[in-house]
């Protein structure tokens, strides 16, 4: 989970874990990337306004690799259109039951649903 929003990612990681998932988050791309390169997850979530390293530059990044490239991309994004390349968008403000059931999805689903 990807948020520069330190309220943010404590919201998402008690929704997340609440639905029965282990969380690991990152404040900025940059940091997901190192931290990606440590252990793949499964799903990554992600922001995509952010410093240092922006949603947009963290997919087309993850893709680029071939060792992250099949990883499930779900983007929150008030702009559909800033998240190319991720596998599935999530307008904000987004309810956090949408959110759960659009990453369960991604798990069950992998990158079928592009």
């Amino acid at each position: 989970m990807v948020d520069d929003e330190p309220t943010q990612r404590s919201i998402l990681r008690r929704i997340f874990e609440r639905a029965g998932h282990e969380v690991a988050d990152a404040g900025d791309g940059a940091a997901a990337l190192q931290a990606v390169g440590k252990s793949a997850p499964d799903l990554v979530v992600t922001d995509m306004m952010m410093p240092v390293m922006g949603g947009a530059d963290l997919i087309q990044r993850l893709r680029c690799d071939p060792a992250t490239a099949g990883i499930p991309i779900l983007a929150a994004s008030g702009d559909p259109h800033l998240a190319d390349g991720a596998d599935a968008v999530i307008a904000k403000p987004y309810s956090w039951r949408d959110l759960v059931e659009v990453a369960d999805a991604l798990l069950r689903e992998g990158r079928n649903l592009r």
